[in-house]
């Protein structure tokens, strides 16, 4: 570990190596989403956030707004941020200009509101479990980290599963435990672009060869813009041959009613009556190399 590395290990708290484990793996978080996720009032995490921004570990922008003015302060890695994940995971030295590239590449990604409402998804969780006793967020992971050689693969899995690559593409994975309830997921982020449905109900198809080879038969996420366009998938979803539990929930309701993605928003395809919390979504979890549910 080289000694700039050291030199700032001891200003950083468990919650700042959080954040830079959050910011290495998903890039970029606004002010408003940290301060959700990890602190007790927005003026705390401004002034920490402050503080870790002259200590050289974070870096900020402020996207401009099409009709004038900016947007929030957006926060990613800056060198030593880089310096400290890597030496945390003991990761190989990285480029010295590797944290100004990856911030020219997330300023300029055409995308970057996606990754935003991705990332609001897992810290709206973070939050939600922040004020709820016995709840938490065991696994966020992002995109990138499923394409790999057996993404998936677990401790005594057999080599197929070990040598398979996935073909699903989601957007997020993550495990939501509540108490002694845990349930795995994939989050498909939906923009709400006049996109055909059929390329969202075609990805079922992908997941149900994962769920095949791994035997872990785990919900996919449809966190839609509107109701309008909820209702519209549940309909193409009656025309599509899909063996694995689907859940849908729309923005537009959850934010007009005050509630988190942890709440009961969730309707289950297939499943009559009232909308499910997450947690409740366990009970569709098998894995059969294991026989329990989540």
């Amino acid at each position: 570990m080289t000694d700039h590395v050291l030199r700032v290990q001891s200003a950083l708290t468990d919650r700042d190596h959080i954040l830079l484990g959050w910011l290495a793996d998903h890039g970029v978080l606004t002010t408003a989403q940290i301060a959700h996720a990890l602190f007790p009032s927005l003026d705390f995490a401004q002034e920490r956030l402050r503080k870790l921004t002259h200590l050289g570990v974070l870096a900020r922008f402020r996207p401009q707004r099409p009709d004038g003015g900016s947007y929030p302060y957006h926060y990613v890695l800056d060198q030593l941020g880089v310096d400290v994940v890597s030496a945390q995971r003991g990761d190989e030295i990285p480029r010295r200009d590797a944290a100004r590239r990856r911030r020219w590449h997330l300023t300029n990604r055409a995308n970057l509101p996606h990754l935003l409402g991705v990332n609001q998804f897992f810290t709206d969780l973070a939050g939600h479990a922040r004020t709820h006793p016995g709840t938490h967020l065991q696994r966020w992971w992002p995109a990138a980290r499923m394409q790999g050689l057996g993404a998936f693969a677990e401790d005594g899995d057999p080599i197929q599963v070990r040598a398979y690559i996935a073909r699903v593409r989601p957007d997020g994975h993550g495990i939501w435990a509540d108490h002694d309830q845990r349930v795995p997921f994939f989050l498909e982020y939906d923009t709400g672009t006049e996109r055909p449905l059929s390329l969202l109900t075609d990805k079922l198809f992908n997941y149900e060869d994962l769920a095949g080879v791994t035997g872990r038969l785990w919900p996919v996420l449809f966190w839609l813009h509107s109701s309008i366009r909820e209702r519209h998938l549940h309909h193409h979803l009656n025309e599509t041959r899909i063996r694995i539990p689907v859940a849908t929930a729309a923005r537009d309701h959850t934010a007009s009613a005050g509630l988190s993605p942890a709440d009961a928003v969730w309707w289950l395809h297939h499943r009559p009556g009232a909308p499910l919390r997450l947690i409740d979504l366990a009970t569709t979890v098998i894995d059969r190399n294991t026989t329990n549910t989540a």
